[in-house]
This record gives structure tokens, C-alpha cells and sequence, in this order.
């Protein structure tokens, strides 16, 4: 591939991080990490959504400025995705001059382009949302779906986005595009929403919202989330329509995916695609809208109290770095249904996964190795019984990114060191040493190695700190590019001695686990 970008949903600062925004970034941070791995260049976006009524009641209720609320939130965010080593390219916050400013000039092409209107209106407003809703959207109870609130009862003069106009030009697009919105199953959704979609408010009267985007050319206003928040996309990369658009815009745009949680898809395949249209830029190459994180299968809720941070898990479980909660995060859930946490599944997976599939294999090889030839590979060890194994899964990892199935991607390479692990019982290398049989008791050493070589960069946009230490004791690149992978990646020569030898993960309930035992 020439080039690859992709973007996050970017997270509002009313409150700190938690475990669902970490799953998105994760998730979106492993298909980066690969296709790094595929792509001459690559880009990633994400960052904070800092406008609103939400932001400015917060604010206010706090005694603090809706500014030092959101930097103070947005930093919560950065050092979060710092602690999970989230590799973005780029962080934007829409309080950045340089958006704000691109925003404005963008409300101001749409007006001037009749694509935009004033208009008075009464409506259901849900600050959760930040949206107006139908009553054809509440529950039984006359209740906003997702917050569980009654929205209240706006009367504004605003301006409107003539969304109506450019229905027709979307269905024509979903359907002709089938990967456009992804999974596939979520294309019908946005058609039914499609059927009865209306013009949208694309602007808040300063007096009921004053913490936003002023609007140029009617300083009574400011400009409201659909053209703020979702301009971040191309904003982030540089663009401008009044000034001078940057190299990375026009390098990385059109995106090859928006990654977005499955409740903001109407705003996403709808609301964003027609401003694009409006604008007449091209529009992203898929949409993909990813399910829910549930905490012991109940959905996440400050009411319910059980909302948990990344940083929580991490210290409960005293890991020195993220890979686990990012392995288990990134395979929770398949094809974009919804995923699960507890604690008892976290230690479950990732010691059966992670420790004793992947690190006992490395370390236990080693140590022969060690053991029967001093730490040495030597050339006619050289000749590796798993090789059609191992191309097989490279190329099924690479057609299940391809297909956005991660979970499953992950799960084709345990499935290629479980086949391993059966390899070194059935050939049992320690009763080929006892018997003298030197050579054949090195091949089946070297082929394990091997497997964990392909393994390493295969498994590195998971665990990026396991993958490193892995490659560190097999002498081998972990960044490498898929491409220039070999059949055989170790070289003969002195692999390692036995005090290079160390674990790479440790069993969540070991009796050496925790700092200072470590240490």
C-alpha cells in the first residue's frame, strides 16, 4: 500500500477517560500498528470534542471556565492514550485556533453556497445527545433512548443545513458502495433513518448556548457540533477553505476509515457525509461503527456506577505496561457486535493467551537452546517444519484486517502457537537431546523460534511491549514491514545466553507478579 489514515471518533471532555473510549482507541490503534506495517506512510487522528451546553453547565457547576474544564479533561485523555500507547499521529481539540477557524470559514462557504439558511424553531432538545429529537425517537416513556432523560423543550432562531437536499445523493452512494458503511448490516439502519430525515440546526442562539464557535458573520450565534466536531476530520489534516491547505490533508484524505461507536452512526454516514457533499470534497473510503464495551454484561453507566478507567484495571492487575488490557480489548468482540469485561474473563484470556500459549513457549525454548547448544543457532539447524503454517496464517491475518476482523485476526495467530506448542510435545526436543540426536533436536528448537519470529510482528499491534521484548531476545526487527518478512528470520550464529533470557509476560495470578518482586 502507498498510504493508509484513519480516524477516531473524537471524545467529549465532560468528563475523564474511561474503559469504553479506550476500546475505540485500541481498537483503531492496532489496524494503524498493522497497516504501518503495509503502507509506505500512514496517518492517525484523534482527539477531544470541547464545545457545548454540556461543557459549559459542567463548568459552571464546578466554578471553573469552560477552557480550564476542557484542558483539564483533555489532558486526562492524552495521558490515558500515553499509558495504553496509542501511536496517533495527530491529537486535535476543537478549541485549537487553527480549527476554529477553519470551522468558521467552512459555516461560512456552506452559507454562502445557499446551503444554509435561518430559520425559527421549536423542538425536543436532548443536551445528552446534543441534538434535537422527534417524538418518534423517545421511548414509552417519552425519554431520550440513550440517556434515559426527557429532552427539553427548545424555541430558537437558528440556522439550518439543508440536509433534505441531499438525501437522494447518499442512498445513491451507500448503495452502490457496499464496504462504505461497515459492518455491513448497519447500511440498512442509515437507509431506514434516511427515509424520514429533516433539515438539521447547525447553529445555537448565544444566549441559550455561549460556549462555542462564534459565527463570523452573526456574532449572536455559535456554530453547532455538526459542523464543529465533525469538521475535525479534515481540519486535523490541514484543511482549510480559505487558506492554505496542508501537505497532510492532501496526502491522507479521503481516510480510509472513521472508526466510530455504532450510537453516533447517523451523524457520521448522514449528517457528515452531506457537509462533505456540500463542500464538494470526497468522502471517506468506509465507515465503520463498532458495538459497546459492557462491564459484566451490563452496559456502562455513571448511574450505575459502573464505569471503570483503563488506569484502574492496569493497577489492580500491577502491570508494568498495557498489552494485556490492550490484547483483551482489542479481541473482546467480533464482527461489531458488543463486547464484555470482567475482571475473572481479563485474567482468563490473557494468561491463556499471553502467558502460557505465547511467553512459557518463548522461554522454555530458550532455555533448551541454552541448555543443549549454549544459546547457539546453528546452519543446519536451519530448516523450519512449520513454514506452510506460518505463511498460511501471515495470510490470513492480512485478509481478516482487511475485513476489519481483528478479534478474529488475533485469534488465527494463538490458533498458529497452539499448533506450536503441540509441535514441541509431539517431537519432545528434550528426548532428541537425551537420545544424542543433536541435530534433529536443534531443527525442532530452530522451527519454534521461527514461529515465535513471524509471531512477534504479527502480534506487535496488540502488544507492542511483548512483541518488543520478544524480537529483543530473537535478534530480529519487530517494525519491520510484512513484506520484507522472511521464511526463516534467525540466522545462524550465538542467538542468546542465559542471562538474556526473560519472561515476556507474566501469569496475572503468579507468585512473582507486582513491582518490587519483579524487580
Amino acid at each position: 500500500m502507498e498510504k493508509f489514515s484513519i480516524t477516531t471518533a473524537i471524545d467529549y471532555v465532560n468528563g475523564e477517560a474511561h474503559i469504553g473510549h479506550a476500546y475505540e482507541k485500541i481498537f483503531t490503534d492496532v489496524i494503524f500498528r498493522h497497516y504501518k506495517k503495509r503502507a509506505d506512510k500512514a496517518f492517525f487522528l484523534t482527539g477531544t470534542d470541547e464545545h457545548g451546553i454540556k461543557i459549559q453547565k459542567t463548568a459552571k457547576s464546578l466554578g471553573v471556565t469552560p477552557k480550564e474544564l476542557c484542558d483539564k479533561n483533555a489532558a486526562s485523555f492524552i495521558n490515558t492514550w500515553k499509558l495504553l500507547d496509542i501511536d496517533y499521529s495527530h491529537f486535535i481539540r476543537t478549541t485549537d485556533d487553527y480549527h476554529v477557524a477553519a470551522v468558521q470559514n467552512i459555516f461560512e462557504k456552506l452559507l454562502e453556497k445557499g446551503d444554509i439558511y435561518k430559520h425559527k424553531y421549536t423542538g425536543l432538545y436532548c443536551s445528552g445527545c446534543e441534538c434535537f429529537l422527534a417524538e418518534k425517537d423517545l421511548d414509552e416513556n417519552g425519554c431520550c433512548p440513550i440517556h434515559n432523560k426527557k429532552p427539553e423543550v427548545v424555541s430558537e432562531e437558528n440556522y439550518f443545513f439543508k440536509l433534505t437536499k441531499y438525501k437522494e445523493r447518499i442512498i445513491k452512494h451507500i448503495k452502490e458502495n457496499p464496504k462504505f458503511i461497515q459492518p455491513e448490516f448497519r447500511a440498512q439502519e442509515v437507509l431506514n433513518q434516511l427515509e424520514n430525515i429533516e433539515d438539521i440546526s447547525v447553529s445555537r442562539a448565544k444566549t441559550n448556548v455561549n460556549w462555542g464557535i462564534e459565527v463570523k458573520s452573526d456574532p449572536s450565534q455559535v456554530i453547532y457540533v455538526w459542523i464543529d466536531a465533525l469538521s475535525n476530520y479534515i481540519t486535523g489534516l490541514g484543511y482549510n477553505p480559505e487558506g492554505n491547505i496542508k501537505e497532510d490533508y492532501n496526502e491522507f484524505w479521503p481516510v480510509n476509515y472513521h472508526i466510530i461507536g455504532k450510537d453516533i452512526l447517523k451523524f457520521h454516514s448522514i449528517y457528515w457525509i452531506a457537509i462533505l457533499m456540500a463542500l464538494d470534497i470526497e468522502l471517506p473510503k468506509s465507515i465503520y461503527a463498532h458495538g459497546w464495551i459492557m462491564i459484566d454484561k451490563s452496559k456502562m453507566s455513571k448511574s450505575t456506577g459502573n464505569v471503570i478507567s483503563p488506569k484502574s484495571v492496569m493497577e489492580a492487575f500491577n502491570l508494568d505496561n498495557p498489552d494485556a488490557l490492550r490484547y483483551f480489548m482489542a479481541t473482546a468482540a467480533i464482527g461489531g457486535k458488543d463486547g464484555n469485561y470482567s475482571d475473572d474473563d481479563f485474567k482468563e484470556k490473557v494468561n491463556a493467551d499471553l502467558a502460557n500459549n505465547m511467553g512459557n513457549l518463548l522461554n522454555r525454548t530458550l532455555n533448551m537452546l541454552v541448555k543443549y547448544f549454549d544459546g547457539e543457532i546453528k546452519e543446519d539447524f536451519i530448516n523450519s517444519d512449520l513454514s506452510d503454517k506460518v505463511i498460511e496464517t501471515i495470510n490470513e491475518v492480512l485478509k481478516l484486517f482487511d475485513e476489519m476482523e481483528i478479534a478474529l485476526a488475533a485469534q488465527k495467530i494463538i490458533n498458529l502457537l497452539d499448533e506450536t506448542n503441540k509441535y514441541v510435545n509431539d517431537t519432545a526436543p528434550w528426548a532428541l537431546a537425551k537420545e544424542e540426536k543433536m541435530t534433529e533436536c536443534g531443527r525442532v528448537l530452530y522451527t519454534v523460534l521461527n514461529v515465535m519470529a513471524h509471531a512477534a510482528i504479527l502480534i506487535e499491534p496488540y502488544c507492542p511491549n511483548i512483541a518488543f521484548y520478544m524480537a529483543k531476545q530473537l535478534k530480529i526487527d519487530v517494525n519491520q514491514k510484512f513484506a520484507s518478512m522472511k521464511d526463516n528470520m534467525i540466522n545462524a550464529g550465538k542467538l542468546i545466553s542465559k542471562e538474556e533470557i526473560h519472561p515476556v509476560f507474566l501469569r496475572l495470578d503468579s507468585e512473582i507478579m507486582g513491582a518490587k518482586k519483579k524487580a
